[in-house]
This record gives structure tokens, C-alpha cells and sequence, in this order.
């Protein structure tokens, strides 16, 4: 898609003052997909030469926000840790192509807040949590289950950045499993839920999404019996926060939601006996 109302590409490395028009450009698989006539001016962030992924010595793992799909699956395929398995799982529940792979970015998968979204899937599960940046260099840190806010809705400002999305350490060592529903062979996710086990105190956490207009992530100190699962679910999702699109009705949306966490509730239940 030509952009042809854009007048300017600049370099993020260099500042200059955000003014209305202006957006960052990262991969940029969503920026040229559809017209983007309110758009004058691209902020390209290609350049900052930030570390795709980092393995910090306290065992968190920061995923800048202009890291690859492709880059991070890499990365996932070479560490050894119990929930590397899942990070490759939602790589590949993109169903893209590998030119999409490699442009679009983990940032911008958040940013567009797409419930399908499986960084988003993938970051909210782990517990996740955003680091953005003002334009005047102020810091702050928002889980990524606040982050996204609803269908197309984000907790970021107006000329506001998010820089990356760190992992606690004690994620690595999580037992994870995963479940995605979608009403096509290669259709977008309807419906996606992650358990993660952790072994160091047996809690257990339930991430929502796809199915749901924003990521919902429930905590158990133990994991719950069936029924209540089934009602810290439904309290948690209010009727309109089912998700309704052409991908999945909402009832079909709760469906398989409800039906997918009792399966992993019980396959985690029995890998913590």
C-alpha cells in the first residue's frame, strides 16, 4: 500500500518535536497494509539497534519492542527453559507468511491491540510487563494485561513509545499449555487460552484471549476445581467483553473458551501431582 499522504520518514535516533500525523514505524506489515490518510509523517524506528532479545543475569527476558517474529522464534528454538515451547506456539499462531515473519514486529503486534494478537497472548500469559517512553523521557511500566485495553484500545499517550516488554525470571521455569480455536484451517484465532504452572509455588494462571476483547489473566494459588474456574471466568468477562466478528460469534467465543481452560486445567493439574 502506497502511503501517499506522507511527506517524511525520519530517523527515531534523531529527536525532533511529535506533532499530529506523525507515527512510529517499526515493520511497518500493518502501516502499509490499508490506507493511512491521516498519516503525514513516519518516525522509523529500524535504527535504533536495540538488542531484539536479552537474557538478563536476574533471568528476566526483555523483547524490544522492534524485535522480529522471526527473531524471537529463533531465540525461543535456542533456550533451554521449560516455557520456550509456548513462545514458538503463539510465533506460529501469526499463520503468516515468512515475509510477514520477518518484518512484523512483537511492538507492533501489541500496539494494534488486536484481540487475535499472539504476542499479546504470548506476553500477558508470562506475565509480561511494557516499558514505555514520553516524548519528554519519562518512564513507566504497565502490565500488558493493563496495556491493551479493549478491541483497538491501548494505555498509550499521544506521541507516547513502547520501548519492550520484559518476562519475569521465574517465567522461564513455567510449565505452559496451550489451546487456539479458529473457525478456518488458516483463519485468525477465535479463541486462544494459556495456562502457566509454576512449579515454585504451584499457583496456576489462566490467560484469555482472542475470544475476549482485551487479555484477561486469572491467578490461582492452587489450581481451582472445574466449577471454580468456571466462575472466576465469568466474572472476570463481562457479556460484552466477548469478542463478535466476522472470525466467531461471542457464544461460540465462550464456548470454547470455558471448554479449552478445564482441558488445561486438568492437563496442568495432573503435571502438578
Amino acid at each position: 500500500m502506497d502511503l501517499n499522504t506522507v511527506v517524511e520518514v525520519r530517523d527515531a535516533r534523531v529527536p525532533s518535536p511529535w506533532r499530529p500525523g506523525d507515527a512510529w514505524l517499526g515493520g511497518g506489515t500493518y502501516l502499509f497494509s490499508e490506507p493511512q490518510p491521516h498519516l503525514r509523517r513516519l518516525v522509523d524506528l529500524s535504527r535504533t539497534g536495540w538488542p531484539p532479545v536479552r537474557l538478563h543475569p536476574n533471568g528476566s527476558v526483555e523483547i524490544a519492542a522492534t524485535c522480529t517474529i522471526a527473531e524471537l522464534s529463533r531465540f525461543a528454538k535456542g533456550l533451554e527453559a521449560e516455557a520456550a515451547p509456548l513462545v514458538e506456539r503463539c510465533c506460529r499462531a501469526f499463520l503468516a507468511s515468512f515475509k510477514i515473519w520477518n518484518m512484523a514486529t512483537v511492538g507492533g503486534n501489541l500496539c494494534n491491540a488486536l484481540p487475535a494478537g499472539p504476542m499479546i497472548s504470548l506476553t500477558a500469559a508470562l506475565d509480561g510487563e511494557c516499558l514505555l517512553l514520553s516524548q519528554g523521557g519519562a518512564r513507566r511500566r504497565v502490565p500488558v494485561t493493563g496495556f491493551v485495553t479493549g478491541a483497538g484500545r491501548k494505555d498509550l499517550a499521544e506521541g507516547e513509545l513502547l520501548r519492550s516488554v520484559t518476562l519475569p525470571p521465574r517465567a522461564r521455569a513455567c510449565r505452559t499449555a496451550f489451546r487456539q480455536a479458529s473457525l478456518y484451517g488458516l483463519g485468525r484465532s477465535g479463541a486462544l487460552v494459556i495456562g502457566v504452572l509454576d512449579p515454585l509455588d504451584g499457583s496456576l494462571a489462566i490467560t484469555v484471549t482472542a475470544s475476549t476483547v482485551r487479555p484477561v489473566r486469572l491467578w490461582f494459588p492452587l489450581p481451582p476445581g472445574p466449577d471454580a474456574l468456571r466462575a472466576a471466568i465469568g466474572s472476570a468477562v463481562a457479556d460484552d467483553e466477548w469478542f463478535d466478528d466476522i472470525h466467531g460469534l461471542p457464544e461460540w467465543r465462550r464456548h470454547m473458551t470455558y471448554r479449552f481452560a478445564e482441558e488445561i486445567r486438568r492437563e496442568l493439574e495432573g503435571a502438578a501431582r
